[in-house]
C-alpha cells in the first residue's frame, strides 16, 4: 500500500493528525518497518484496528485467514504467475464473483488487470498481509515456478509471428496486449524490483532473445524467453511508455509509473534500433530505496561535515564529479534536501528529472525545443533563486552562466565526468574558462564511486595473497594484523558474495595554495600532490579505509580506482 494514499485516509477519519503523517511516511521508509508496523507503534491504531479501517473505508469485508485454507477450485480460478505478480488469494465464490484477499486493496489497477485477465467479477476482502502472503507462498509455488507457468502458457497458447513475419500494425498490437504476455512482463518488472535492479535489458540477437538485469552495477542475465517472444515483450513495453510501436528506426524515449510490489516505481524506458529489432532499456527509478538525506550517504566525517558547512555558504560553485553510475546525483539530492526550507528558493535543472522533491522547482532539460542547461540557467537568474543545481555542466557556455551566477550571490551545484576530484579544474580550463574566474567562484570537488558491499549474511575472513596486496602497493608487514574479508555466496546476495552499494569519496578543498596553481594553469597532477600534501584522501585510500572495516573487498576497490 502506498504510504501517502493510507496516511491520507487515517486522517480524513480524524485518526490521525496531519502535521503526523510526514514524520510516521519517513520513520517507515527510514527503518524499512511496514507501515501497519509504524502505526501500530506510534499507538494510533492496533493491527486489527488498521485492517478494519481499510476495510471500512473500501465499503468491503474484513476477514481473517489465520488457520483458513482456501478450497482447491477457488485457488485453481487463478494461474500462480498472476497471484504472484498482483500478490492476492482467491478465498471463494458468491455465484459468479471471485472473492479475493489483495496485499494491496487500494490499488485498483491490479483489481482491473486480474477482472480482464480472468474474466470474472472481483469483490475484494481485506486481511493481514503476512497471512496473504504466507497462504499465496504455500499453495502458489515459487517465483522460478510462476515464471515457467506463465512461459509454458505463452508457448502453448498464442503463435505470435518471428522476427521476420513481416510487418502488420493491427496484429502487433494485438500481440502487445495479450495476456499472457501483459502478465510476462508484468512479471520481469515483479522480479527485478525485488531484486533491486537498477536498470532491465531487453537486447534481441539473431538467434536468441536476452534479458539482463542490472543490480548493484553487475549485469546478470535471466533465464532467456525463446526469440519469437522479442517483438511482442519490446511491443509490450512501448506501449506501457506510450511510445509509438509501428515506428522501429528510430530511437525513442518514453516513461511508465506503476505499482509494483505496492510501491510507486517510476521507470524510464529508451529503445535503440539494432540489426535484430529493437534493444529496449529501462532505468527503474524506485523512490523507497533511495534514502535522499547526506547522514545515509556513509561518508567519512570530514567529509560529511565540510559538504554540510559548504551548503550552507551563500554563493560559490559546488562540483561532484565522477563517471556515469557513480551517484553523483543521489550526493547532490541530498545536499539539496538538506537545504530545502521555507526560506530558501532553489531551482535544478535535470536531464532528467529523476527524483521529484517537494519544494523545489524542478526543470527537465528539452534539447529538442532547444531548451539545453545554458538557456534554462540563464531563465533561472530571473526567478530570484538562492540555490540552483545544474544537471550537468557539458560546455563552455553552461560553465560561464554557472560561474556568473555564483559571482552574483548564488550558491551552485552541478557534475561533471572526470576521473578524479582535481581532473574537474583542468577540465573546466579545456572547455575554454578562464583560471581566474574558476578559483575565484569553486568552493569545492568532491569525487566519487560507488564500490559493492560485501553480503552480511556470508561474509568470511581470508588472507589475501602478496600479488593482490602488491596490486594495492602494500607489503605483508604494513598490514599487520588487519582482516580481510570476501562474501561467500548465499541466497541473500544471489550467490555473488554482494548486496547493496556504498560510496568512497575524494574532496578537493579549493583553499589559497590550491587557487594559486589554478591560476597559474598547473595540470592536474600538480593540483593532485598539492591537495594530498594539505591532506586529501584520495578514491584509493578511501576505498582502503572501507576494506579494512570490513564492508567490500579488494577487487572492488581495484576495479573502480
Amino acid at each position: 500500500m502506498i504510504p501517502n494514499q493510507v496516511l491520507e485516509i487515517f486522517a480524513d477519519q480524524g485518526l490521525l493528525d496531519r502535521s503526523q503523517c510526514d514524520d510516521i511516511a519517513q520513520e517507515s521508509a527510514q527503518t524499512g518497518k511496514s507501515l501497519v508496523q509504524t502505526l501500530v507503534d506510534y499507538g494510533v491504531v492496533s493491527e486489527e484496528q488498521f485492517y478494519q479501517v481499510i476495510a471500512e473505508f473500501l465499503g468491503v469485508a474484513h476477514v481473517s485467514l489465520q488457520g483458513y485454507e482456501p478450497p482447491p477450485e477457488v485457488l485453481r480460478l487463478i494461474p500462480a504467475g498472476l497471484a504472484r505478480l498482483h500478490q492476492v488469494l482467491p478465498v471463494g465464490m458468491d455465484g459468479t464473483t471471485v472473492q479475493m484477499a489483495f496485499c494491496d486493496p487500494l490499488n485498483s489497477q491490479s483489481l482491473e488487470d486480474l477482472r480482464f485477465a480472468i474474466g470474472k467479477d472481483i469483490q475484494i476482502v481485506v486481511a493481514r498481509v503476512e497471512d496473504i502472503e504466507a497462504l499465496i507462498g504455500k499453495h502458489y509455488g515459487s517465483e522460478s515456478s510462476s515464471m515457467d507457468d506463465v512461459l509454458a502458457q505463452l508457448d502453448g497458447d498464442i503463435e505470435f509471428g518471428g522476427p521476420d513475419s513481416g510487418f502488420d500494425l493491427k496484429s502487433l498490437e494485438a500481440e502487445a496486449n495479450a495476456t499472457p504476455i501483459i502478465r510476462y512482463v508484468d512479471l520481469i518488472l515483479h522480479q527485478a524490483i525485488q531484486d533491486r535492479a537498477s536498470d532491465v535489458h531487453f537486447e534481441p540477437f539473431e538467434t536468441e532473445f536476452k534479458i539482463r538485469y542490472r543490480v548493484d552495477g553487475a549485469l546478470y542475465e535471466m533465464s532467456p524467453p525463446p526469440r519469437h517472444l522479442a517483438m511482442p515483450v519490446i511491443s509490450r513495453v512501448k506501449v506501457m511508455a506510450n511510445l509509438n510501436i509501428a515506428e522501429r528506426r528510430l530511437p525513442q524515449d518514453g516513461r511508465i509509473q506503476k505499482v509494483i510490489n505496492g510501491r510507486q516505481v517510476d521507470l524510464r524506458v529508451s529503445t535503440l534500433p539494432t540489426q535484430f529489432g529493437e534493444s529496449v532499456v529501462m532505468r527503474v527509478l524506485d523512490r523507497s530505496t533511495v534514502n535522499l538525506s547526506l547522514d545515509a550517504l556513509g561518508m567519512p566525517p570530514r567529509i560529511h561535515n565540510y559538504i554540510l558547512e559548504t551548503i550552507e555558504k551563500p554563493n560559490g560553485i559546488f562540483i561532484v564529479t565522477g563517471p556515469t553510475g557513480s551517484g553523483k546525483t543521489t550526493t547532490l539530492y541530498a545536499a539539496l534536501n538538506q537545504i530545502n526550507t521555507v526560506d530558501s528558493k532553489v531551482l535544478t535543472a535535470e536531464d532528467p528529472v529523476e527524483y521529484d522533491i517537494e519544494g523545489i522547482i524542478q526543470v527537465p532539460i528539452n534539447e529538442g525545443i532547444g531548451l539545453n542547461f545554458a538557456r534554462v540557467l540563464r531563465a533561472f537568474l530571473r526567478q530570484d533563486p538562492d540555490r540552483i543545481m545544474v544537471g550537468e555542466t557539458r560546455d563552455i557556455e553552461t560553465a560561464q552562466i554557472a560561474i556568473q551566477a555564483s559571482l552574483t550571490g548564488h550558491l551552485v551545484f552541478t557534475t561533471l565526468h572526470t576521473n578524479d576530484a582535481p581532473g574537474a579544474v583542468t577540465r573546466l580550463v579545456d572547455m575554454g574558462v578562464e583560471p581566474f574566474l574558476i578559483s575565484a567562484s569553486l568552493e569545492g570537488v568532491l569525487g566519487q564511486r560507488l564500490i559493492r558491499k560485501i553480503c552480511t549474511q556470508c561474509r568470511a575472513a581470508y588472507e589475501p595473497s602478496e600479488a593482490v596486496l602488491a596490486q594495492l602497493g602494500l607489503s605483508p608487514h604494513e598490514i599487520g594484523d588487519k582482516n580481510f574479508f570476501y562474501g561467500k555466496g548465499c541466497e541473500a546476495c544471489n550467490h555473488t558474495g554482494y548486496r547493496g552499494r556504498k560510496g568512497i569519496y575524494e574532496l578537493l578543498n579549493i583553499t589559497d595554495p590550491i587557487r594559486e596553481l589554478i591560476n597559474e594553469r598547473a595540470p592536474s597532477v600538480v593540483l593532485k600532490q598539492k591537495a594530498i600534501e594539505l591532506g586529501m584522501t584520495t578514491l584509493r585510500e578511501d576505498g582502503m579505509r572501507s576494506i579494512y572495516e570490513g564492508e567490500t573487498t579488494i577487487e572492488e576497490v581495484l576495479k573502480y580506482t
